[in-house]
């Protein structure tokens, strides 16, 4: 079979709602480069939609009835929504799942120091990326601080034009001889990874007015001494007079580094989006929009953006936490339906789609990929049957009935989607959230858009796929359950 062009199926009002919806979609990427920023952003659109949070509701003793919409945020990193539908929560739910943290650099708990005339932070890197990639390109440094005393410094800096950006250096290519030799893997090793945040020294003395020098000096201070670190004292004279923090702050700090700059179109005929993060949040935005648009529902309708999955969706704020157990616990209990057993019933004859990335074919390394199991650019939501590595360890694997019944309501929903794995059998592989939800026994498949560079500081996405994956997620949620 060959994949549709889904370009080819559009009439001029449907173009112009794929630019909308695209454009859209690129602010949104533009706002929540980190978990942090994404949970805000998602809030902010739920409530000018009528959701409530769902703790507010227990709290003023309210109760759910059908058409009513909830939220619940875990630690500013994760966040469940519900839309209750016309049958009852124990005959199961419709869900859309997605992650919305991305690879990246993060910042180490004690990271500042100074070496060769140069300020740097200390980072390590979280999720699967080519470290290489990430030298000698502007970087953005995004997250937040919090003191001793409670109080939260948010950080954003490298985005506006006429912030400062930082950047990791890389071996001029006259003396690379030697690296140039080395694997893909250690050209750039973890320890490199070093972000320079700054060059000029903190001239002692002479910022010093008499007072402070006679303080310096009754405290035995030694001017030439300090001056060893006087590239870092100045980076924390910054810091202090910009941001009212110590180094010592650093302590409690989540600061993550990031590629610099806008989302933008992609080739002449603007058909693609350029980004940082399009893994996983293309797919969190086009599942949030579904659910957001949506009207009344025969089942419950519910949104799931979680953390963490990069690396495995551990920790609370990932898919492996109790996290959403226990918020369909408090849903249930607030509809007059809660017992142990009905959550239960409700998780295992729930529908979901996982909704993740696929690998996009790339001509450029056509023998990495099964060019009639793959994935293309413009082919429309795609539908991964299963993921996994080699033998498919790892992975969910669809049922051939849920599969069934998807192609049914798509072909209805006039969605355009095509089906693919992740690769070359034996060449790798890889791994999503879905096999955590089908441990409570409902019928998952990982659906979502192709990628192209994916994991890389800046990947590619096709308008079109983004645009159809938004009407699969809605033609889902729109579904009578299976």
């Amino acid at each position: 079979m060959e994949t549709k062009n889904t370009w080819k199926t559009y009439d001029d009002e449907q173009l112009k709602a794929v630019d909308a919806f695209a454009d859209e979609y690129r602010s949104f990427l533009d706002e929540g480069k980190t978990e942090r920023e994404c949970v805000d952003l998602i809030v902010n659109m739920a409530e000018q939609q009528g959701y409530q949070e769902l703790e507010k509701v227990m709290k003023e003793g309210a109760s759910l009835k059908k058409g009513d919409k909830v939220y619940a945020v875990c630690m500013n990193k994760s966040v469940a929504m519900f839309r209750i539908g016309e049958r009852p929560l124990a005959e199961g739910m419709n869900i859309l799942g997605a992650h919305i943290d991305s690879p990246r650099l993060d910042i180490k708990q004690n990271p500042l120091y100074e070496d060769g005339g140069f300020a740097y932070l200390d980072t390590h890197y979280y999720g699967g990326v080519k470290k290489y990639q990430w030298v000698a390109i502007p970087l953005a440094l995004h997250g937040v601080i919090v003191k001793k005393d409670g109080t939260t410094v948010e950080i954003n800096i490298g985005e506006n034009e006429d912030d400062p950006v930082f950047f990791i250096s890389d071996l001029l290519i006259h003396l690379a001889t030697e690296q140039l030799e080395k694997k893909a893997s250690k050209v750039i090793e973890g320890e490199a990874l070093d972000l320079i945040i700054g060059n000029r020294p903190f001239v002692f003395g002479k910022e010093q007015d008499g007072e402070e020098k006679e303080e310096n000096a009754a405290e035995g201070k030694d001017d030439k001494k300090d001056a060893a670190d006087a590239v870092k004292k100045g980076i924390l004279n910054i810091l202090k007079e910009n941001y009212d923090v110590e180094e010592e702050d650093f302590l409690s700090a989540e600061l993550e580094v990031v590629p610099a700059g806008k989302a933008r179109e992609a080739g002449f005929d603007r058909s693609m989006i350029l980004a940082y993060g399009q893994d996983d949040r293309v797919c969190a935005f086009t599942s949030l929009k579904a659910m957001l648009e949506v009207e009344d529902t025969d089942r419950t309708a519910c949104c799931l953006l979680v953390d963490k999955e990069e690396i495995g969706s551990v920790g609370a704020t990932g898919m492996q936490s109790r996290f959403f157990e226990n918020v369909v616990a408090e849903v249930m209990n607030l509809t007059g339906e809660y017992s142990e057993l009905n959550v239960r019933r409700c998780l295992s004859s729930s529908c979901m789609l996982s909704s993740d990335v696929s690998s996009a074919f790339d001509p450029a390394f056509a023998a990495s990929f099964d060019k009639k199991n793959v994935a293309y650019l413009g082919g429309g939501m795609v539908l991964n049957k299963f993921t996994g590595a080699r033998g498919k360890s790892g992975s969910n694997d669809a049922n051939a009935e849920y599969l069934a019944y998807l192609r049914r309501i798509f072909a209805e929903g006039e969605v355009n989607f095509q089906t693919a794995e992740l690769g070359r059998v034996d060449l790798g592989g890889g791994g999503t959230i879905a096999y955590i939800l089908a441990l409570y026994g409902m019928n998952v498949i990982d659906s979502g858009v192709a990628v192209l560079s994916m994991h890389a500081p800046w990947e590619a996405t096709s308008k079109a796929d983004v645009f159809e994956a938004k009407r699969g997620y809605e033609a889902f949620l729109r579904g009578v359950g299976f």
